[in-house]
């Protein structure tokens, strides 16, 4: 060995200077080999463990040998960090890699044992349960220290019973699986222990179950949880237990993530700082570097306050390590760059200083020593030359943390400008006689009375931030009376509040919205969940990759079988992400094309993924059938596709439209399933449209996800519910009138088979190609229009009341529409590229670009129809009808009716009604 090198390790710790004593010739084996130099991988460590313990049967010796190794590895990163041939990333990683490799060898032998007394555990569904192992706190993020304890909870997937001569069930099993793998790791033999465990992180704690199922676990954490158990599992990974595992731990990351921005965090956190700071005092451990004011434990605070509060909308803040989620918060903009180099140099700062305290005696502790040998081991050990020079410079490092830690966790919220008496007398003077009884009612009503004490006091605290929001918008009045029923929905979940109190901008947010939109506040009101999502929007329409993700990633934690939950996710997902386009509309002043696509994305995804749930759902009960050609289908080869007509098939969805769709398949409508309950191909496919509409449409608490309108498939109502590809072919081709080809036009496959899907497009564009008369296509769409105006148009009274239907009437969208749909029908014969997109604004756009419509024209059309849509958007988010004053429209209806003559009517006259 260096001597050099061991000179250093044998003045950096007392308990190295034994372990050479008791080991000095393995130890200058192991250094012969690779010079305790180079780093050691995981895969190093798990061999390493692996070979020591190959084939020793005996516990007493396993317990000896894997112990012995422990100190033979302890003694090696001893001399790594006090030679400086590691780092604290390094040395904390190697140190939980062992950990790992202990708790996995530790379980496997403890095994055999059990299964020759009481036999396999199986679960009610059948399998095999395995025990889950997590790891929490320091190990669970792979941080641990020279001398941490472990933190482990232990779980089951399914609740079951042993197949062996003694059966117990499958707790019992796992509970003597973890006692047995706690006693391997934890007991103190000659030779010393391997890890001390530390269980009480569980549900309940001491005294309760050491393993707990999957089911008891979500329970617990749903009807339970704690705010400092949300902290405790931002650090849990599971060691052992496969797939069932990471299902697990999926199932806790909305405990511990919520969907919103979680302002609450904040008071929690401050309850579990002022709770730390009265245990220092009281136990007189300031000189604690981990607990102590500037310590280990504020760094860590900083970094999972950030990320409780914003983990559930920015993914990449739900890392286990302090210093990769410091860095995320830095590239989000949540900390400044000077912060994130000041709190990283602090850590790993004092990471070093309590390896150095800890190599001393092995000893867990993180408290600065009092004697004067040990003390100046320890600044020897980290190159200090007086114990007073160490102390300036921790003390700086301190003072740092502590002040970046006051600034961002300590602040109370502000309080409002005003007294709480100014602020009414404010109101009092803006407010009219039936919304001041309004309030009255509100606070000495019923309802208030039964809260809890703790939520009066939140209201009452909420309350003036509240009044001083409004009274900043332009139309209190009108804010507070739209408002007040929310309050009142979630004045028992004070979360909310709080968030509210905690971000100005998102009360003030709330407010505007409230002045623009009656729908929106009667949305958050009747589906207050909705509020998780509004209070973390940032108000950017949502991406289509991140949709998909978003509700591919809530569906995968729920079984096929779970009907409810599945509904539940759909639904709110849709309700969720509509919301956020219309903040975005009304906030961001999104152009209207990208709020439409917005929407019909999030209907697409919808659509998608229930299809995908629908489909399983009957294969699991019925096999899958045979496609038109024979062959077996699948979850890729599905045989089944989605077709989107009318606004979604437009790619023009607004906020309250219903879906038009039609179902096709590609089956051998007379082959069976091959699964247990075998049905024909044709039953396949109606049982999966089926499903589809069950879970899309079905009213629960939560809403529907969709109206669906099926009666655009062929023959109607009176049609059958799912068409093979080949039928539709015969009936467009065949049998459908000239509005089912109008139809057509605005019809795209938005779900399904992607092959399919192709070949109804191919299918699609050789019908809307065929050669047609242009006179009988402009006398039937004609005739279509006017029946529509007839029926769905201002009556003549309302017209003489200057009253113009901007969707229905003369000049109005769907006038524009029709045009756009007899271009199609009249002239893609001869110009095939009119029927390629199913949007009315690029036909419009191809129709000049293939000189059937002059440039001019087309961009009038375009103008008028996007300038009327947009109305359309802001009336339906105020709740308000089509009927709009002609007056304010004659130029655009005018432009309108003028090229509706020149296509469609030549032979009519433009007479707008009087103003």
């Amino acid at each position: 060995m260096n001597t050099e090198q061991l000179q250093k390790t044998l003045r950096a710790s007392q308990y190295a200077e034994q372990v050479l004593g008791l080991h000095q010739t393995a130890l200058e084996q192991d250094y012969a080999i690779d010079q305790f130099h180079h780093a050691l991988t995981t895969n190093d460590i798990f061999k390493r463990v692996e070979q020591e313990l190959k084939d020793i049967q005996d516990e007493s010796q396993w317990m000896r040998t894997l112990r012995i190794l422990r100190a033979k590895l302890m003694f090696r990163w001893i001399w790594q960090d006090a030679n400086q041939l590691t780092n604290v990333i390094t040395l904390t990683r190697e140190l939980s890699d062992f950990a790992d490799a202990c708790i996995c060898a530790a379980k496997q032998f403890a095994l055999p044992p059990l299964l020759a007394k009481h036999g396999e555990p199986i679960g009610y569904d059948g399998q095999i349960q395995d025990l889950i192992v997590v790891g929490m706190g320091k190990l669970g993020a792979q941080e641990l220290n020279l001398s941490s304890d472990i933190d482990l909870i232990f779980a089951f997937d399914e609740q079951g019973e042993t197949n062996g001569r003694k059966s117990i069930d499958v707790q019992q099993f796992c509970i003597l699986w973890g006692q047995k793998l706690i006693y391997l790791l934890d007991h103190i033999t000659a030779d010393g222990f391997v890890f001390r465990v530390d269980m009480r992180l569980r549900p309940w704690g001491d005294g309760s179950a050491l393993a707990i199922s999957h089911v008891a676990l979500e329970k617990y954490l749903i009807q339970h949880g704690r705010e400092w158990e949300r902290y405790a599992w931002i650090k849990a990974r599971i060691i052992s237990g496969g797939k069932r595992g990471d299902h697990l731990l999926e199932m806790t990351r909305p405990f511990v993530f919520r969907r919103y921005v979680d302002y609450s965090a904040f008071e929690a956190m401050r309850e579990m700082k002022a709770m730390i700071e009265r245990e220092v005092a009281r136990r007189n451990i300031a000189d604690d570097i981990k607990l102590g004011a500037g310590g280990i434990r504020e760094i860590e605070f900083i970094v999972q306050v950030f990320q409780l509060i914003y983990g559930g909308s920015k993914r990449e803040l739900q890392d286990r390590q302090c210093l990769v989620s410091l860095h995320h918060l830095g590239q989000v903009g949540l900390l400044d760059s000077q912060a994130v180099i000041e709190l990283e140099d602090a850590y790993l700062f004092l990471r070093r200083v309590e390896h150095a305290i800890q190599a001393l005696n092995d000893q867990q502790t993180q408290m600065l020593p009092v004697e004067p040998d040990l003390r100046q081991r320890m600044i020897d050990t980290l190159g200090y030359d007086s114990w007073n020079a160490f102390l300036a410079v921790l003390n700086e490092k301190r003072a740092r943390v502590s002040d970046q830690f006051k600034n961002l966790i300590q602040e109370e919220v502000a309080s409002p400008a005003e007294t709480e008496t100014q602020l009414e007398l404010r109101l009092d003077a803006v407010l009219d006689d039936s919304t001041k009884n309004l309030i009255h009612e509100f606070w000495h009503g019923n309802a208030l009375k039964k809260l809890p004490s703790k939520a009066v006091q939140r209201l009452k605290d909420f309350w003036p931030h509240f009044i001083e929001a409004v009274l900043q918008s332009d139309k209190p009045q009108v804010a507070l009376t739209r408002l007040m029923p929310l309050v009142e929905s979630v004045m028992r979940r004070t979360v909310y509040l709080v968030m509210l109190m905690e971000s100005r901008g998102a009360m003030q947010r709330l407010v505007k919205m409230a002045t623009v939109s009656p729908w929106i506040c009667e949305e958050l009101t009747q589906y207050p969940v909705l509020l998780d999502e509004f209070l973390s929007m940032d108000f950017e329409l949502p991406k289509r990759q991140d949709l998909e993700d978003s509700l591919r990633q809530q569906l995968l934690r729920i079984e096929i079988d779970q009907v409810e939950d599945q509904m539940r996710v759909l639904r709110l997902f849709k309700k969720s992400n509509v919301l956020t386009v219309a903040a975005s509309d009304v906030l961001a002043e999104s152009p209207l094309m990208k709020v439409s696509d917005a929407l019909t994305d999030i209907a697409e995804v919808s659509v998608i993924a229930t299809l995908n749930l629908a489909y399983q759902t009957v294969v699991k009960r019925h096999g899958y059938p045979l496609d038109a050609e024979g062959q077996r289908c699948s979850l890729e080869h599905t045989g089944f596709a989605v077709i989107g007509y009318g606004k979604v098939g437009g790619i023009e969805l607004g906020y309250g439209s219903d879906l038009d769709l039609v179902f096709i398949h590609y089956f051998d409508e007379q082959a069976e399933t091959d699964g247990p309950k075998a049905i024909t191909g044709f039953e396949f496919a109606v049982r999966v449209a089926q499903k589809f509409l069950s879970l899309m449409t079905t009213q629960t608490l939560d809403g529907r996800v969709y109206e669906i309108d099926t009666r655009l498939r062929p023959s109607g109502e009176a049609g059958l519910l799912v068409t093979s590809l080949k039928a539709f072919e015969q009936y467009q081709l065949k049998s459908a009138w000239l509005w089912e080809h109008q139809a057509l036009v605005r019809a795209r496959s938005i779900a399904g088979e992607m092959d399919l899907r192709n070949k109804f497009a191919h299918l699609r564009a050789q019908i809307l190609t065929q050669p047609r008369d242009e006179k009988y296509v402009q006398e039937e769409v004609l005739k279509m229009r006017q029946k529509m105006k007839d029926h769905l148009g201002s009556s003549s009274e309302q017209k003489k009341h200057g009253i113009f239907h901007l969707k229905q009437d003369a000049g109005g969208i769907v006038d524009i529409e029709f045009m756009a749909q007899y271009m199609v029908l009249a002239w893609s014969g001869a110009n095939p590229d009119l029927a390629h997109f199913s949007d009315n604004v690029r036909i419009l756009e191809d129709a000049a670009q293939a000189g059937c419509l002059s440039s001019e024209d087309a961009t009038a059309l375009i103008h008028a129809y996007l300038s009327e849509r947009a109305e359309s958007h802001r009336l339906a988010l105020a709740n308000q009808s089509m009927q709009v004053s002609a007056a304010d429209w004659r130029d655009t209806r005018e432009v309108v009716c003028k090229l509706w003559q020149r296509l469609i009517d030549p032979v009519s006259t433009v007479v707008l009604e009087s103003e």
